[in-house]
């Protein structure tokens, strides 16, 4: 190429072709269809076959450590000018758009649900249904405890009629609210070490995130196990079991793969990587873990207190 066509790089980054992308896809397309016919086994009362799923989720797990693996080379052998880490900042930038939308749909959903769809099934408002066609003696309160078919819908324990925070266990929410918010300190803590140079604290705090993290899955499982045994809330509870269980059920899956991407930053760390002006792996990490706890103290205050 002649150097009046060739590209810029320090204008515009033109990445080199590679295979990834396509295995990654074809990874994807394994673990999604195999879990979808999973699925509709399981609904057919078939017993269902894991083996696609997996084959895709190792296909998917080797095709990100590989392609992780080279970026990290790459930067560490000073290959990545500044057009490229920018393009990494505005990567993550719109993945975490993405995720608020992702959870905004859901969020709106348990809005609609609670602001009208709930009050009209009740007779309220002009868009009201009132009639003995559908169900007259339909109570609107939130959470619903007592659908309005009970051959079709499974209803929970009476214990769930109550407002307020739910006293599961032992407040199991709320505890996961303070060790989510105090992940976020710490994870700060480490943001300030890298600054500092300080790579036991680094270290240290990473680990204490990572823990934290865990716990607060630790929790979750006991939250669900309470939910199922002994108030008995399930996906087939109607729309209070099915948008309890969506908005818990995706966060969960966000902080467990928040919590593994800091595992990757703590083992990063013990390797020696990352220093004050090049860490833009970890603040990554740092910036999804902060979001995953934004999106908590949503589902606190409208799933667990409004």
């Amino acid at each position: 190429m002649s150097s009046s066509t060739e590209v810029d790089n320090s204008t515009y980054y033109v990445p080199e072709q590679g295979w990834y992308p396509v295995f990654l896809a074809f990874g994807l397309m394994l673990l999604v269809t195999g879990l979808a016919g999973f699925l509709n086994d399981m609904k057919n009362g078939i017993s269902g076959d894991w083996t696609q799923s997996i084959i895709g989720l190792v296909v998917v797990s080797f095709v990100l450590y590989s392609w992780f693996a080279k970026v990290i080379d790459e930067n560490a052998a000073g290959m990545n000018n500044a057009t490229l880490k920018k393009s990494y900042v505005w990567g993550m930038g719109w993945f975490i758009f993405s995720e608020v939308m992702f959870f905004a749909a859901f969020f709106g959903a348990l809005f609609y649900v609670r602001s009208f769809v709930v009050p009209w099934l009740g007779g309220e408002g002009d868009k009201g249904v009132i009639g003995d066609y559908l169900w007259p003696a339909f109570e609107s309160t939130w959470p619903v405890v007592a659908n309005p078919n009970p051959e079709i819908f499974v209803n929970p324990g009476e214990s769930m009629a109550s407002p307020g925070v739910m006293n599961w266990g032992a407040y199991l929410p709320f505890y996961n609210t303070v060790i989510l918010l105090t992940s976020s300190v710490t994870i700060h803590f480490a943001h300030d070490a890298i600054k500092s140079q300080a790579r036991n604290k680094l270290i240290g705090w990473l680990a204490v995130t990572v823990i934290l993290g865990i716990i607060f899955l630790i929790l979750q499982v006991e939250e669900y196990i309470h939910a199922y045994s002994a108030l008995g809330l399930t996906l087939d509870s109607g729309i209070y079991g099915s948008t309890f269980f969506i908005l818990t059920g995706f966060h969960g899956f966000h902080v467990t793969m928040g919590t593994f991407i800091i595992f990757v930053q703590l083992i990063r760390a013990i390797k020696g990587h990352f220093s004050a002006d090049d860490c833009f792996g970890f603040e990554s990490a740092s910036w999804y873990w902060h979001f995953v706890d934004v999106v908590w103290v949503g589902l606190f205050i409208f799933v667990y207190v409004v």
